[in-house]
């Protein structure tokens, strides 16, 4: 007679993903709308930043709700002479 192995099915577990979810549009377009730090790069390149302060204002925490503190994180390195986005940064 075979003698067989019973296999016991293993449970599939979810797989924890060490990767943030993608920036949304809105906090990149909170932190150009509503930014209060410039910081110039040269060459006409400016970093756009939101201070700490700044964050905690009214219509900055209404329009960002619970991504307030992820746009803290993201500065915009804007070209000045094109008037476009060059590179959004967030720090981890």
């Amino acid at each position: 007679m075979a003698s067989y192995r019973r296999f016991k099915p293993r449970i599939a577990r979810p797989i924890d993903d060490p990767r943030p979810t993608p920036l949304s549009g809105a906090v990149v377009d909170a932190v150009l709308r509503f930014h209060d730090e410039e910081h110039d790069q040269g060459g006409g390149r400016t970093l756009l930043r939101l201070s700490p302060s700044r964050l905690r204002t009214r219509e900055v925490k209404s329009a960002l709700g619970r991504d307030a503190a992820r746009a803290g994180r993201v500065a915009i390195l804007w070209n000045e002479h094109e008037g476009e986005i060059i590179r959004v940064l967030e720090a981890a």
